[in-house]
């Protein structure tokens, strides 16, 4: 069945049914991660604090939106929100008086590994509806990996 670009049928519209699909996934996932007080949006900034603390003590909030691929005026405000909860921690930069370092607390790592299992259950059991899921994120990552080499 191909699927035409039709204005008055936005359900075979490529561009309309990727989002209807990311709000939905999206939906799930806050759903699941509501009875740990975290919404999708927190857990994939956390999920970047703490891939980047791997690499480096000196995470900003700037690394932290170039590694999410987000705004940095959405990352500052969610790690105002995250610092609130008392998932994270602020520090003075030893070099640059207009940034600040960012570390995750232990309530923050122990909140991430929960947050991981939920989130990682909520996506196998809304993938397992793929007929090849496997294949189908092979090329959500092509598509991220295209993104970032023309859009840097």
């Amino acid at each position: 069945m191909k699927h035409e670009p039709d204005p008055d049928k936005p359900e075979n519209d490529l561009g309309f049914l990727l989002w209807q699909i990311t709000m939905t996934w999206q939906r799930q996932l806050n759903r699941a991660l509501d009875e740990i007080d975290l919404t999708h949006t927190q857990f994939a900034i956390i999920s970047s604090l703490r891939s980047l603390l791997k690499e480096s003590n000196t995470v900003t909030q700037k690394s932290i939106a170039e590694r999410s691929n987000t705004d940095t005026m959405m990352v500052s405000k969610v790690l105002r929100t995250l610092e609130k909860k008392g998932f994270i921690e602020r520090k003075e930069h030893e070099t640059d008086t207009r940034a600040k370092r960012v570390f995750l607390t232990s309530k923050g790592i122990k909140t991430f590994k929960h947050a991981f299992k939920i989130t990682s259950a909520t996506n196998q059991d809304f993938l397992s509806k793929l007929s090849d899921k496997d294949k189908f994120i092979q090329e959500l990552q092509n598509i991220v990996r295209i993104d970032k080499i023309f859009n840097k």
